[in-house]
C-alpha cells in the first residue's frame, strides 16, 4: 500500500517504479480520484457547518417564539444532501482504496532492470556441484528406489501434485525441519511460532495475497483461507498494533504445511515432488525499523544460507531483476540450490524486504523513543528453507552409486546416529 501524499508529491517517481515492473503510469488515475474525494470531504465538511448553523438558528428563532419553517426544511433537505454525499465519497474511498491495493511495491534502486528471470544477477555462490562418477538420478527415481516416495498413493488420496513419504525418506523429511527450527531458534536468534494454518481475509490482504492472488490460494467453506506460507500469520502478528521499540528486531521462525493451487503452474515440474499443492517449510519473518531493513535483508540470507552449508549443499544466491520481483517485495534475493539430477541450479529460498508496503496494509507501526507520531514498521520474510526443496537436494547431492543416501553431518543427530539411508 501507498502513501496517498508521497504519490501527490512525486507521481513521475511514481509511474517509473511501476514502468520498471512493465506496468503502465497510474498517477493520473490515482490522482483524480484522490482530488474527488478530498472535494467531497470538503464540500461534506462545508453541509456539515451549514447544518450546525442552520440548526443552531432554528433553536434560537423557537426560544424567540419565531416560525423556523424555512431553515428547518433547510435543515431537513441538508441533512439528505449529506447522505447522499457521504455514499459518493464512500464510493470514491473504495474505489482509490481498490486501485492502490492492486498496485505492486515499489523497487529499491539497485534492483536490475529486467523482464523475467532471465535478467537475474548472481550475487555469490558456495560449494561445488559433486562429481558423483556415476549418472545421477533425480529425487523421484531415488525415492521410489528406497520405496519412500508414493506418487500413486498420494494421487489416490488427493489428486496431482501431492506426495506421500514413507519410512527412511519420511524420516530425512522430519529431520531437516526440526534441524532447521533449531539453527535458527539457538543460533540465530528467532522466536518459534506456532501459528493458525487457517486465517481470515484480512491477514491475507495485510501481506500482500488479496485481493490480487485469491486464485493461487485454498478457501474453505466458512471463508477462512488456507495460508500459502507462514509469512502470513506470522508478519500479521504484528497488525493493527504499535509495537514497543524495546521489541525491535521482532524475529520469528515457524515450521508450517503450506498449501497453494499453484494455478498458473500447468505443464510445470509435474514429476516429483518440487512443485506441490501441498508442502513444508520453515519460514523466518522479520519485524524492524525502517534504517534497519536493508542491513536485516542480508542478515536473514544469511541465516537462510546456514542451513545450505550446514547441508553441505551447492547453491548461489540471486538477486531477482525487476520483472521477476514478487507482489509485495522491494528487493528479493533467491537462494538456487544445485540439483545434479536436473543439472540446473533450482530456487530454494526467497528471502525479501517489505518495506513498509505490508505495515501500511497491515497499520502496524511504532513509535521510536522522544517522538510523539508512529512510524511504519519494515516487515520481511524468507524461507529458512523449504522443507520438501531441501529434502530433494539432499537426495540428489548425497546420492550414493548403490542407491543409498549419505546423511550430511548435521542431520544425523536427528536420525539416530545414522550416516547413511537406505541400501
Amino acid at each position: 500500500m501507498y502513501d496517498i501524499r508521497w504519490i501527490r508529491e512525486a507521481p513521475d517517481a511514481f509511474d517509473r517504479g511501476l514502468e520498471r515492473r512493465g506496468l503502465p503510469r497510474r498517477s493520473p488515475e490515482v490522482l483524480d480520484l484522490d482530488q474527488r474525494h478530498r472535494a467531497a470531504l470538503a464540500e461534506l465538511q462545508d453541509l456539515q457547518a451549514r447544518r450546525n448553523d442552520a440548526s443552531r438558528q432554528v433553536g434560537e428563532l423557537k426560544r424567540r417564539g419565531e416560525p423556523a419553517d424555512a431553515l428547518m426544511a433547510e435543515v431537513a433537505e441538508l441533512k439528505d444532501r449529506m447522505g447522499a454525499l457521504e455514499s459518493r465519497t464512500k464510493a470514491v474511498a473504495d474505489d482509490l482504496q481498490t486501485l492502490l491495493a492492486g498496485l505492486p511495491n515499489q523497487l529499491a534502486d539497485d534492483v536490475p532492470d529486467g523482464p523475467d528471470e532471465s535478467a537475474n544477477r548472481q550475487l555469490r555462490a558456495w560449494g561445488e556441484p559433486p562429481t558423483l562418477g556415476f549418472a545421477p538420478k533425480q529425487h523421484f527415481e531415488l525415492g521410489e528406489g528406497l520405496g519412500g516416495m508414493d506418487f500413486e498413493a498420494a494421487a489416490r488420496l488427493a489428486g496431482a501434485r501431492f506426495t506421500l513419504l514413507r519410512g527412511p525418506v519420511a524420516r530425512l523429511h522430519r529431520a531437516l525441519g526440526q534441524f532447521m527450527l533449531d539453527l535458527h531458534t539457538r543460533e540465530h536468534g528467532y522466536t518459534e511460532v506456532v501459528p493458525p494454518y487457517l486465517v481470515r481475509d484480512e491477514v491475507l490482504y495485510g501481506t500482500g495475497q488479496l485481493p490480487k492472488f485469491g486464485e493461487d490460494l485454498f478457501r474453505t467453506t466458512d471463508g477462512r483461507w488456507l495460508i500459502p506460507t507462514a509469512e502470513v500469520p506470522l508478519t500479521n502478528v504484528v497488525a493493527d498494533q504499535i509495537v514497543d521499540p524495546a521489541q525491535l528486531p521482532l524475529r520469528l521462525t515457524a515450521l508450517t504445511p503450506c498449501f497453494r493451487s499453484e494455478a498458473g503452474a500447468a505443464g510445470r515440474d509435474v514429476r516429483g515432488m518440487l512443485r506441490q499443492h501441498q508442502f513444508d517449510k520453515v519460514e523466518l519473518v522479520s519485524i524492524v525499523p525502517p534504517e534497519e531493513s536493508d542491513a536485516e535483508q542480508e542478515r536473514m540470507t544469511a541465516c537462510a544460507e546456514a542451513v545450505l552449508q550446514r547441508l553441505e549443499l551447492p547453491y548461489r544466491v540471486m538477486v531477482l531483476c525487476s520483472g521477476d520481483t514478487g507482489f509485495s517485495a522491494r528487493r528479493t534475493y533467491d537462494l538456487e540450490v544445485w540439483l545434479p539430477g536436473q543439472g540446473a541450479f533450482r530456487e530454494i529460498s526467497s528471502c525479501s524486504t517489505c518495506g513498509d508496503f505490508q505495515a501500511r496494509r497491515m497499520n502496524a507501526r511504532f513509535r521510536p523513543a522522544g517522538e510523539k507520531q508512529t512510524r511504519f514498521l519494515h516487515t520481511l520474510n524468507g524461507s529458512g528453507v523449504a522443507v520438501g526443496r531441501a529434502l530433494i537436494a539432499v537426495l540428489e547431492n548425497h546420492q550414493q552409486g548403490n542407491g543409498s543416501i549419505r546423511v550430511p553431518a548435521a542431520l544425523q543427530p536427528y536420525l539416530g546416529g545414522e550416516e547413511t539411508i537406505g541400501v
